[in-house]
């Protein structure tokens, strides 16, 4: 338990040290925990994706790093549910339906009509709810570095 708080007062540390804009940092946490929770994609995505946008890579790495599979596997019921709710489709079906295609392995299945009404909710549970984590990372991000920046210029501020 001590060497996960270490490593999490590191990583914030160094995340509200790096030298760039509040927005920057954010942004590129914000894309690197959507594409570390997101599942298939991970930090090889989040620094391409992040230097291509011109956001900050280090912060996407640490962000993809810190989510990165998981997170996925913690949200499956979650993201099952919001699909099938998008789909309009009981979500127990879905997770029943999805766990027989992925005991298959048989990922030609994948093409065929009913495997896409599996992986479709699926697919789009995920991606609802990477975007919503990753939002809540962008803005919880910014709040701290723009609130940690504020007090180092006026410590006589901090209450």
């Amino acid at each position: 338990m001590d060497n996960v708080i270490a490593f999490l007062k590191s990583a914030y540390t160094k995340l509200v040290n790096i030298n760039d804009t509040p927005q920057k940092i954010s942004l590129g946490m914000g894309l690197g925990v959507f594409l570390g929770i997101f599942p298939g994609v991970g930090p090889i995505a989040a620094a391409v994706l992040s230097a291509a946008l011109r956001v900050n890579i280090a912060a996407a790495l640490l962000g993809s790093l810190l989510t990165n599979t998981w997170l996925s596997v913690a949200i499956f019921i979650p993201a099952v549910k919001a699909g099938a709710a998008m789909a309009g489709t009981d979500w127990q079906t879905v997770k029943e339906n999805w766990a027989a295609f992925t005991a298959t392995h048989n990922w030609f299945e994948l093409f065929k009509s009913s495997a896409l009404e599996i992986a479709a909710p699926v697919a789009a549970g995920y991606f609802l709810v990477s975007l919503s984590l990753g939002i809540i990372a962008y803005l919880m991000t910014l709040a701290v570095i723009k609130g940690t920046r504020y007090e180092r210029k006026d410590p006589d501020r901090r209450g």
